[in-house]
């Protein structure tokens, strides 16, 4: 390694030129650490005790706008030269109190400075006052037969302004050496503290499910939404978690007791109202108990109360709670849904859509992809299947000239006259697809899709054992299109044998 000696009335480094990078493997190994340390767009680079200007070059030839600060006037002449035509600037100064006035910087570099500081603690809380919001000190240093300045020490110093540090170990790189070194060489790349710290409110929705309807309320004289229909809704307050916000608000507005056990978590979804700040809503299912009916408990913050068909939801909507009870029919279980500055509250048909599903984790092996189904007529087929489709939560997916599909989470169902088909009829008592069976909430749900059905082409099949045609304990009803395909929807009940 160079030979260092620090000259305490000159306040830098008087060594050999370019801070050990001379050898261009070496200047490469340093390029791409700094490249990986610096903002991946332009920024404001301040380079203290920069020596002839190495790093400076370096940063300068990635697009950073560099400052850069000695306080050798012979340095700072050598570092002037080697940046000329960048248009980095080489100032004359202290590198504990560099002379750059009321500038700020997102990055501020010191490669073997720190640990030669009279006091380094003071001159850390200034660099750290010379940074933009969320800007970052990049500090590179070191121990050598038992003189510098270890990392932990330096961690210490820094803790005292940040909780984001990022520790690099160096040594193994003989890259950046030359050599293979066995010392202690490493980087600190420590954050600033924002200000303040970002939060958000936290939102609670209850989907009140009735059977097929959920219970919407419209919003009267509360400054926001009114005149459109929303779930019962409000937000978690100081101390409260997201379930005791939920039956405390549900309380407060529909005069409803609910058991923390009725609360099922359905949806959560981040959403940023039009101009407004993020929010992080938590939607929460329960189910409709006859003998605590709901009831209007702020008639002064809500015009209406009633129940409407989770699926043919009414248009006069918040944009965002449509977007939930949609994303909830769909199966979605994490979802964004952001307003630009200036777009409508109220839900728009047919609008650009503003929900972004977020996928899950987990194992996707073995799960059903899609399920397609040859028809003869698509036009009969989507009218029957369509509707069925869509009242099991299922949404419009694809569409195009011989199909359609109607998703429902990641799996979904494909209608298609393929112009491949081949004569002749479906028999499900032929080798093949015998039927699709599919989950039913409960048996209210179950008796209301069973008499519907009819108007959409469906007939029930085993009237006579209607709705135990699949054995004792078995909720379900079978139902046959006009070309013979089965579905089983089956209500909560215990698994078949």
């Amino acid at each position: 390694m160079t030979t260092i000696d620090w000259d305490a009335a000159a306040g830098s480094f008087d060594e050999e030129p370019d801070h050990g990078l001379l050898d261009p493997a070496v200047r490469d190994a340093w390029a791409g650490r700094l490249e990986s340390w610096l903002p991946a767009t332009r920024g404001d680079v301040l380079d203290l005790g920069c020596g002839t200007g190495s790093l400076s070059l370096l940063a300068a030839g990635q697009g950073h706008r560099v400052t850069a600060v000695d306080r050798s006037p012979r340095m700072a002449e050598k570092a002037r030269a080697k940046l000329a035509g960048t248009g980095a600037e080489v100032l004359v100064g202290d590198a504990a109190r560099p002379p750059v006035g009321e500038r700020a910087f997102d990055v501020v570099v010191a490669r073997h400075v720190v640990w030669l500081l009279p006091d380094p603690a003071a001159a850390l809380e200034h660099w750290f006052g010379l940074l933009k919001p969320g800007g970052r000190l990049v500090l590179v240093e070191g121990v050598w037969n038992g003189t510098g300045l270890s990392a932990t020490t330096l961690t210490a110093l820094l803790s005292a302004h940040t909780e984001r540090i990022h520790h690099e170990d160096l040594a193994p790189d003989s890259r950046l050496w030359g050599k293979k070194v066995d010392d202690e060489r490493y980087a600190l790349i420590a954050r600033a503290m924002p200000a303040y710290r970002h939060t958000e409110v936290v939102d609670v929705h209850l989907i009140l499910r009735r059977g097929p309807d959920v219970l919407l309320a419209r919003r009267s004289n509360t400054g926001y939404a009114d005149g459109l229909l929303h779930m019962p809704s409000g937000h978690a307050e100081d101390g409260e978690d997201v379930r005791e916000a939920m039956i405390r608000e549900a309380a407060e507005e529909i005069g409803l007791d609910l058991d923390p056990d009725e609360l099922r978590v359905a949806l959560v979804m981040q959403h940023r109202g039009p101009g407004g700040g993020a929010r992080m809503g938590w939607f929460f299912v329960a189910e409709y108990d006859p003998e605590r009916p709901p009831r209007n408990a702020e008639p002064e913050k809500c015009s209406e109360l009633d129940w409407f068909p989770l699926a043919a939801l009414p248009d006069d909507m918040v944009a965002y709670c449509r977007a939930g009870l949609d994303g909830y029919r769909a199966g979605e279980h994490f979802m964004i849904h952001w307003h630009r500055d200036g777009e409508p509250i109220a839900y728009v048909p047919g609008g650009a859509g503003r929900a972004v599903p977020l996928p899950a984790a987990g194992e996707a092996t073995g799960r059903v992809h899609h399920i397609e189904l040859w028809v003869a007529d698509l036009a009969a087929a989507e009218r029957s299947w369509g509707w069925l489709l869509g009242r099991l939560g299922h949404v419009p997916y694809q569409h195009w000239a011989h199909g359609r599909s109607w998703r429902r989470g990641d799996a979904y169902v494909v209608l298609e006259q393929s112009p491949d088909l081949v004569a002749g009829d479906h028999d499900r008592r032929r080798p093949g697809l015998n039927h699709l069976a599919f989950h039913v909430a409960d048996r209210a749900a179950l008796d209301a899709l069973t008499a519907e059905a009819p108007a959409y082409g469906w007939r029930l099949l085993f009237p006579d054992r209607h709705p135990y045609a699949g054995g004792d304990g078995h909720h379900a009803a079978y139902l046959e299109d006009p070309v013979g395909y089965e579905v089983e929807l089956v209500a909560a009940s215990r698994p078949r044998p």
